[in-house]
């Protein structure tokens, strides 16, 4: 009853919270009362008293807000006590804590003193102004806004049980933090000794003075602010978070603590790189998660939406968060986009083409030639198997499968299949004999070609790499022509923010859940690559989908994203332990893969590596180090933009690409000297593949070999296997 009959106050007092209109109206009033008996003077005194109240409104909105960061606060206390129960280590940021939600408590008594907790008032003054024929309407909006706060708060509960009770992967993770606190700790005790006492009392310092420029704003004397967000940090972009005192408070009060923790981790001495990006991280997912445009209470743009629309807003977003829980693993999947706007093969991967070969790990798509004649050695892509094929095919415009069979290519694409739990021990090596070699097993028997040119895309280029230094071992190099590797990492010293996940605790608690469930749920993967732009591609979709209850637009691109594919516990052991923990693929001889030793410095095949420059998955200064370890020829680029924006990138894309033929070791030394070229890297791509294209032949029709003999279609592109998702992998294989 507290929450809504406050919900109700709020409500009715929303047009309030814009100071200017408010002092505009507070002067009208008075000139207007100045003729009128002392009595009625006083009244209108009085209630232009408790219309500024309501205006900051903080007893209401505020007091919400704390009550929901300290009731996570103790699930996170809790968590913490429990993993801990051994270990006197204590969180060196709970001051910082504390200190900044003492601060935002205070600010509410010091603005509207005698209103908080005073319920009956509230009540009172909202009985006298609620009477009108919209009574029941607004009240019924109200309930349902109450009951949407708790549904919030009860999902916040959830999210934060789950991380870390009954599940590996959690627990690792926070045993790791409790590490990096305790190493934290220590080493600011012996290195930096005052530098958390410094920090907070600049923070005690900084929270002082935005009290008093709050309160001189509320008089209507502008003040500089003392932190901004930072450029494209879009969450405080409404007007309200500036005009308003009380959300401009919460603003930069949020911002002065996330900047001063943030800086403590990044800065101190003592603290060595892995603990302090792993640090960094995880305090980063917290503090961004508590940001007061997340929550009803305090984002004012919710709240101005909420009485607009008498709480259908929470009504849409708690069907659309009711319909996500249910289709989400054990994390939250946001949908990014409506998933109901796109049907495979009829307006997105639309490349004609047909299936002409299909095994239980992969389907072989051979698409319709566009040209008369098609170059003579086929071109055969290899996509990673944590997502689907479909992002070279999104739309005819940016298709890189298209725009390749306008450029004379003979296009083979492998359509993963997406494993079930039946799929627990197929491995890297099961991946490249049943997938790749297979896969140019069947082109020769189609084309004749006894060789072809292969692509492969970030994992994809991993089994490539992997699969080139096996077939030299076994003197069958010449099956493959020329490698092209998209975004592929060879040095995984430096993986970047994945980095915080891979460590020897982290890899033997996924083994450890691999082995339980089969597979490594392809949902989780897609929200865990999420996190690492939260803001953008999480946290931003919670507030749109279901405090604004907003559905998501069309948008091809994200729709794909979220078509996530599980991992075989097998392989995804393989990749993480012996890949990303210990980086054995750039080592000569330290990789032991179907038999063989990998050493990449025998591979002599010519090369072509494009990385990008923006992307945090596979960081281009992993993928560098291939001109220092193949055998080969091996031209690098360099493109603009990110792990898929950068590759995806036409012709009449708006991304450029750097280039240098001297491939000295240090990638910086490479940068510097490298020449920008204002044109999409595929044209680069196109001239270099003319030189392994074994000139041309008539074109080839799918359903037909080189002999003129017929050959099996199964079906049309994009096929069957990319139809499936990975809850419906997951399913079928329970039932």
């Amino acid at each position: 009853m507290h929450k809504r009959v406050i919900c109700r106050n709020m409500g009715k007092n929303m047009d309030n919270q814009q100071p200017d209109r408010d002092n505009h109206q507070s002067d009208d009033q008075s000139n207007k009362s100045s003729n009128e008996p002392n009595n009625q003077d006083n009244q209108n005194n009085q209630d232009n008293q408790n219309n500024a109240n309501n205006a900051f409104g903080f007893s209401s909105f505020g007091q919400q807000y704390l009550d929901q960061l300290n009731q996570i606060k103790q699930f996170n206390q809790a968590l913490f006590n429990q993993s801990n129960q051994t270990s006197q280590t204590s969180n060196p940021f709970e001051a910082n804590m504390k200190l900044w939600q003492d601060s935002i408590n205070s600010f509410g008594n010091l603005m509207v003193p005698n209103a908080t907790g005073n319920v009956d008032s509230l009540k009172s003054n909202s009985e006298k102004n609620d009477k009108n024929k919209d009574q029941q309407t607004e009240q019924n909006a109200d309930n349902e806004t109450g009951d949407f706060n708790e549904s919030t708060q009860k999902l916040f509960s959830e999210m934060f049980k789950r991380v870390g009770q009954d599940d590996h992967i959690s627990q690792s993770l926070m045993l790791n933090l409790i590490d990096g606190w305790q190493k934290f700790n220590t080493g600011v005790t012996d290195k930096s000794p005052t530098a958390l006492i410094e920090q907070q009392t600049n923070l005690w310092k900084q929270q002082f003075q935005l009290y008093q420029n709050t309160l001189m704003k509320g008089t209507e004397n502008e003040t500089e602010p003392l932190v901004t967000p930072e450029k494209g940090d879009k969450r405080f972009a409404d007007e309200e978070w500036t005009s308003n005192p009380v959300f401009d408070f919460l603003k930069q009060s949020y911002l002065l603590t996330v900047n001063g923790m943030m800086d403590t981790i990044d800065n101190t001495e003592g603290v060595d790189e892995k603990t302090r990006q792993r640090l960094s991280f995880f305090t980063r997912q917290w503090l961004n998660a508590m940001a007061p445009s997340n929550f009803l209470w305090s984002n004012p743009e919710v709240l101005r939406l909420t009485k607009e629309s008498k709480g259908q807003n929470l009504v849409k977003g708690l069907k659309q968060l009711t319909e996500d829980m249910k289709k989400s693993s054990k994390m939250l999947s946001i949908r990014m986009t409506d998933n109901d706007a796109f049907q495979l093969g009829e307006n997105i991967a639309t490349t004609p083409g047909k299936v002409v070969f299909r095994n239980r790990l992969f389907e072989l798509i051979q698409y319709n030639p566009t040209t008369v004649k098609v170059n003579k050695r086929p071109l055969l892509i290899v996509p990673p198997w944590i997502n689907k094929f479909y992002i070279m095919d999104l739309k005819e415009e940016n298709s890189y499968i298209r725009w390749a069979l306008d450029e004379g290519h003979s296009v083979f694409v492998m359509s993963w299949a997406n494993p079930t739990r039946a799929y627990k021990d197929v491995d890297m090596k099961d991946y490249m004999h049943e997938g790749l070699l297979t896969a140019l097993d069947v082109i020769e028997e189609i084309t004749g070609e006894p060789d072809a040119n292969v692509i492969g895309y970030c994992i994809g280029g991993m089994l490539l790499a992997l699969t080139l230094s096996w077939l030299t071992e076994n003197k069958q190099a010449d099956r493959i022509a020329s490698a092209t590797f998209w975004a592929t990492i060879f040095d995984f010293s430096d993986p970047g923010d994945l980095g915080v996940f891979i460590d020897e605790r982290t890899v033997s608690a996924l083994e450890k859940e691999g082995d339980q469930q089969g597979v490594f749920d392809g949902r989780l993967m897609g929200a865990a690559f999420s996190l690492l732009r939260e803001n953008s591609l999480y946290w931003n979709y919670y507030v749109q989908n279901y405090l604004k209850g907003e559905r998501p637009i069309p948008f091809d691109l994200l729709y794909w994203n979220s078509d996530a594919t599980n991992v075989t516990a097998a392989l995804h052991s393989f990749v993480l332990r012996e890949l990303y923990l210990g980086n054995k693929m750039i080592e000569k001889g330290t990789l032991a893969f179907d038999g063989v030793q990998i050493d990449l410095s025998k591979v002599t095949t010519p090369t072509y590596v494009v990385a990008t420059l923006q992307d945090h998955i596979a960081k281009w200064k992993g993928s560098y180090p291939s001109t220092q370890v193949m055998g080969g020829d091996v031209t690098f680029v360099l493109g603009e933009s990110g792990h898929i924006a950068g590759i995806i990138n036409p012709p009449t894309g708006k991304y450029g690409f750097y280039a240098h033929d001297e491939y000295v070791a240090d990638p910086d030394e490479w940068y510097a000297k490298a020449e920008k070229h204002d044109k999409s890297w595929w044209l680069h791509w196109g001239e270099w593949i003319k030189k392994h294209s074994a000139g041309e032949v008539d074109s080839r029709q799918p359903g037909v070999n080189h002999t003129g003999k017929e050959w099996q279609i199964l079906c049309d592109a994009p096929g069957e296997y990319v139809h499936v998702r990975a809850d419906q992998a997951l399913s079928a294989a329970d039932s």
